[in-house]
């Protein structure tokens, strides 16, 4: 395969198109991050080097989509990549719209998941394989397309985005380059199971991000048994992480907990969310679980959680002084919301 210059970080390019001067390479830079499509587009490069690039490299990487619009403004882009796919292999990303209109892209960094969290559909089909920091970018290119303007990037769409941290870093470079994209990195989350490693990594390398952890339920026994990838990671190192995380300068920590009825929302999972955000500077992002068909727990259907659970359980945090927000659903129209990509029909 010819290689795919629209995963290069700018050195990386420059080095690549050796003998070529740089300010070649940063001419090309910026008309990927432009989202043209082919080397012809590029009207400053003199004709005999467009001509000549498409038999040494591939612009962007090949790509077959499906795209799908939701009611509530969500647009998901399914991905096919040819050349580097296994059998069934598709990348979803979304594009989420909330009431003040701001647009988030919501990415993904792997194909499927190895964290196999019983609650999410990407977890139950698996992991394929990690994502190249061109097929990052492919998706964020999509999605700017569709919307000129993006507010936010979230990489919580499917994978664990700290289990593909060197491309998740080249990716995270080629977005906030100011010779290109020039995104603000205080405007981008990573969202983690809690992988103690790779949060202690990113805070002493960086890129400085702000940090979501899939907290889910701080009842160790039964996190373990929702969310299978955190039986080797206790939740006291993954608290020490976090600490870490901010010792270091990374700034509030966002804990995101997925409502299951019944199963983590009483009085005892409040208290055990409330112990565990002790020390940190936190908010709690509240998510009542999205249905997806077949999903089970120990033998049992998952519920979505009545309004009743959802109001009680936010009192219990807040009298405990935890700064809490609901996440109000984006994306149900077209199997786009969070914990359901992968593999549903649309």
């Amino acid at each position: 395969m010819l290689p795919v210059l629209s995963g290069m970080t700018l050195g990386e390019l420059e080095d690549t198109l050796v003998p070529l001067p740089r300010y070649r390479a940063v001419q090309i830079f910026k008309w990927i991050s432009a989202g043209v499509s082919s080397f012809n587009q590029m009207n400053n490069l003199p004709l005999q080097l467009r001509e000549e690039l498409p038999a040494r490299f591939a612009l962007r990487p090949n790509t077959t989509d499906e795209i799908f619009y939701g009611a509530d403004g969500t647009v998901k882009v399914v991905l096919d990549f040819p050349e580097n796919a296994k059998p069934g292999c598709r990348i979803e990303t979304v594009l989420l719209t909330d009431n003040s209109g701001r647009k988030t892209a919501c990415l993904s960094t792997q194909a499927g998941c190895p964290s196999g969290c019983v609650f999410c559909k990407t977890g139950s089909t698996g992991f394929i394989r990690n994502l190249d920091s061109s097929e990052i970018i492919e998706q964020f290119l999509r999605l700017k397309g569709i919307a000129e303007k993006l507010s936010n990037i979230v990489f919580m769409g499917m994978g664990e985005p700290l289990f593909n941290l060197n491309e998740l870093r080249r990716a995270i470079e080629i977005i906030t380059c100011d010779k290109g994209l020039h995104f603000s990195k205080r405007r981008i989350t990573v969202s983690t199971c809690g992988i103690a490693e790779g949060i202690i990594d990113l805070a002493d390398n960086g890129p400085e991000v702000r940090l979501a952890l899939s907290l889910v339920t701080a009842d160790e026994t039964l996190r373990q048994r929702l969310m299978p990838v955190t039986v080797n990671q206790p939740l006291s190192g993954v608290k020490e992480a976090l600490l870490h995380f901010q010792n270091r300068g990374g700034g509030r920590v966002t804990l995101e907990i997925v409502l299951l009825g019944g199963i983590n929302t009483g009085k005892k999972d409040a208290a055990a969310v409330a112990v565990f955000a002790q020390g940190l500077d936190a908010a709690i992002n509240l998510i009542p679980w999205n249905p997806v068909e077949g999903l089970e727990f120990e033998g049992k259907a998952l519920r979505e959680p009545v309004q009743a659970e959802i109001t009680v359980f936010t009192g219990r945090l807040e009298a405990a002084g935890l700064k809490v927000t609901r996440r109000f659903r984006r994306g149900r129209g077209v199997t786009g919301a969070c914990g359901q990509l992968g593999g549903q029909k649309n």
